[in-house]
């Protein structure tokens, strides 16, 4: 699902092919997901409106709520693609009981670190982020001219002397932030790269950072629950001052806390509750704050609803007609495939591969949209008549299955030569259990 397509001749080959690649694989693409988009236009004004508050400094947040299938980790990617053309930076977290529990914060941010990405520099763009930083520290000292560049000692007083500035409302509860940035900079300078490794690993939030370095710094220990909204805070300051004017960040999966301990998930319910307490507050200037869940997460018990302050942060009115929900609500509620919508986004795909096939010409007359329309029909069949299910497989079958066969074999007409089948081990869970409930479904495909 998503906004405004535009496959033309404006659209590179390799990033034709990149997106292309990613659906042969069945996978959501990294990028370009604005050029297969459907569905999404009407949500578009309303984050591009976000994005640029979060740019002049400010905060956002949305909830986005959809069934499994139903598009939330595309939609989280595209809006990805619109905040980098923002200029923020991006971050996309995968809530999980073991790896990423929510009640640990300090997890969290450290998934969000190695997640970190900006439109130039794929994740983990820390370590580039901070090298930016300095830089520009570096030229506003000089463009105030009072420091000589070639006074080495002089310049590395007054950068620190700006940092402790800019960091100054970090400092005041987590001194050891601009303490390691300190410590970065000096072993940067010294050629220390084992040092200045360390410590960027240790900005990030990683364990097992070496004592010595640490040491070097005047840092302790590892990053806690408690420390790590001051690191995000500071994360944040840095980001501003290098051009970055915030970050997107992303808890997908947040409805997996159903599934967890009693108390743990207490204690994640009230970890997201203080996060958002701490952005309504104003502490995070730049953060534009998006989670995913279930309908299910939001309206049961055991998940938003256990928590009755977080509940009513996301109370969003669901009972009129979903036209008329609006993009500007908390809880964005997506509104999944339809046969039509699916149709489309077939359509898409087929002229986005084309821009970049051999014989282009034989896909629009051998997979030609009432093919397409038939193809939507039958995946989803087998899947129980759960379209909502299908876009994963039903694009993955178009690519592998038929437009590259179209384009590789001359006589290939999917029609007399091609009978879907769907195989147990090529789907996901949601899938599986989709097909399982699905009744014996003629798939023909004949014209």
């Amino acid at each position: 699902m998503s906004g405004t397509p535009a496959p033309g001749t404006d659209i590179s080959l390799a990033r034709r092919r990149d997106v292309i690649d990613a659906l042969r694989r069945g996978t959501v693409p990294q990028t370009g997901l604005g050029l297969f988009a459907v569905g999404l236009e009407r949500f578009e004004a309303a984050l591009d409106d976000d994005l640029a508050t979060v740019a002049r400094g400010g905060s956002a947040f949305h909830a986005l709520r959809g069934e499994y299938g139903s598009g939330k980790t595309f939609f989280a990617r595209w809006l990805a693609e619109r905040a980098k053309r923002h200029g923020l930076a991006v971050s996309e977290v995968q809530i999980s009981e073991t790896e990423t529990p929510l009640h640990r914060l300090e997890t969290v941010y450290r998934r969000l670190g190695e997640r970190l990405t900006t439109a130039t520099h794929p994740a983990s763009a820390l370590r580039a982020v901070v090298d930016s930083w300095f830089y520009a520290l570096e030229e506003e000292v000089l463009d105030g001219g009072e420091v000589d560049e070639d006074d080495e000692d002089a310049l590395a007083e007054a950068v620190d002397a700006l940092l402790e500035r800019r960091l100054a409302d970090v400092a005041r509860t987590t001194p050891a932030f601009s303490a390691a940035l300190r410590g970065y900079r000096r072993a940067v300078a010294a050629g220390d790269g084992a040092s200045a490794e360390a410590l960027i690993a240790w900005l990030g939030g990683q364990r097992s950072v070496a004592a010595s370095a640490k040491r070097a710094a005047g840092v302790r220990g590892d990053l806690d629950h408690f420390a790590a909204l001051g690191f995000l805070q500071g994360l944040l300051t840095v980001l501003r001052d290098c051009g970055h004017p915030g970050l997107l960040l992303v808890l997908d999966e947040v409805e997996t806390l159903q599934r967890v301990r009693s108390d743990v998930r207490e204690k994640s319910l009230n970890a997201l509750r203080q996060l958002l307490d701490e952005i309504d507050a104003g502490r995070f200037p730049g953060l534009f704050l998006v989670i995913t869940g279930t309908p299910a997460f939001y309206d049961g018990q055991q998940g938003a609803q256990r928590l009755a302050p977080l509940a009513q942060r996301l109370a969003t009115d669901f009972t009129t007609d979903p036209r008329f929900d609006s993009p500007r609500a908390v809880q964005l509620r997506l509104p999944g495939f339809d046969l039509a919508s699916l149709g489309e986004l077939g359509r898409k795909v087929r002229d986005l591969y084309a821009g970049a096939a051999r014989h282009p010409e034989r896909l629009t007359e051998r997979a030609d949209d009432v093919y397409l329309d038939e193809l939507a029909r039958a995946v989803t069949g087998s899947l129980g008549g759960k379209v909502g299910v299908a876009p994963r497989l039903y694009l993955r079958k178009l690519v592998a299955d038929i437009l590259d066969r179209v384009d590789e074999f001359a006589d290939f007409d999917p029609r007399a030569h091609y009978a879907l089948t769907v195989h147990t081990e090529e789907l996901t869970e949601t899938e599986r259990n989709a097909a399982a409930n699905a009744a014996d479904v003629a798939l023909d495909l004949d014209p």
